[in-house]
C-alpha cells in the first residue's frame, strides 16, 4: 500500500490509479470494514483523523478530473472537509517519496524522470502541510535496500 504524500500531479496514470485503489482500501481499513492491512504503517498519519482519508480521496479524484479520467466518487465514504484539516508531513518524507517515484519512473516512465528531478522542492498532496524533518518514522525505507521483500509494486 502506498498513500503518496506528494502532490498527485506527479503521478503518471498507473500511479494515480494505483493510489486511488489503495486509498479506497485504506478507507475500508480505517473504518474497520476489512480485516487486512490494519497495522500498515502508511495508515498511521490518518489514525488521528480517519475522515481525512475522504478528503485525500476527493483530492485524488480532483486530479483525475483535471486529466479527464473518471474516478467514482460515490465510493468515498466521507465528504471532504472544507477547508481540509492539514496533516503534517516532513520535508524528508517528501524527498524520500520523490526518490521512490524516480526509481519507479526509471523503469516504467523514463520520460518523466527529468521533470521530477528538476523541481526545486516537491509539492505535497493538498491534504498535507510540510514541516522540517527526516523521513517519517512510519515509513519503511526501501531505497538503497537490496531486499526485494519490502518493495511495493505500482
Amino acid at each position: 500500500m502506498r498513500l503518496w504524500s506528494l502532490h498527485p500531479r506527479y503521478l503518471d496514470a498507473v500511479g494515480l490509479v494505483a493510489c486511488w485503489r489503495e486509498s479506497l482500501l485504506a478507507q475500508k481499513v480505517l473504518r474497520g470494514i476489512t480485516r487486512g492491512y490494519r497495522r500498515h504503517p502508511q495508515l498511521e498519519r490518518f489514525r488521528s483523523d480517519p475522515a481525512a482519508i475522504g478528503t485525500y480521496l476527493h483530492l485524488l479524484a480532483d486530479e483525475a478530473d483535471a486529466r479527464s479520467y473518471h474516478f467514482d466518487r460515490s465510493r468515498i465514504l466521507d465528504a471532504p472537509t472544507t477547508p481540509p484539516v492539514l496533516l503534517p508531513i516532513t520535508s524528508g518524507q517528501l524527498e524520500y517519496e520523490r526518490q521512490r517515484l524516480v526509481a519507479k519512473y526509471t523503469l516504467r516512465s523514463p520520460q518523466l524522470v527529468e521533470s521530477l528531478l528538476a523541481e526545486p522542492s516537491i509539492l505535497p498532496h493538498p491534504l498535507f502541510r510540510v514541516v522540517d524533518g527526516d523521513v517519517e518514522p512510519w515509513e519503511r525505507v526501501t531505497i538503497g535496500s537490496t531486499s526485494a521483500e519490502h518493495e511495493e509494486h505500482p
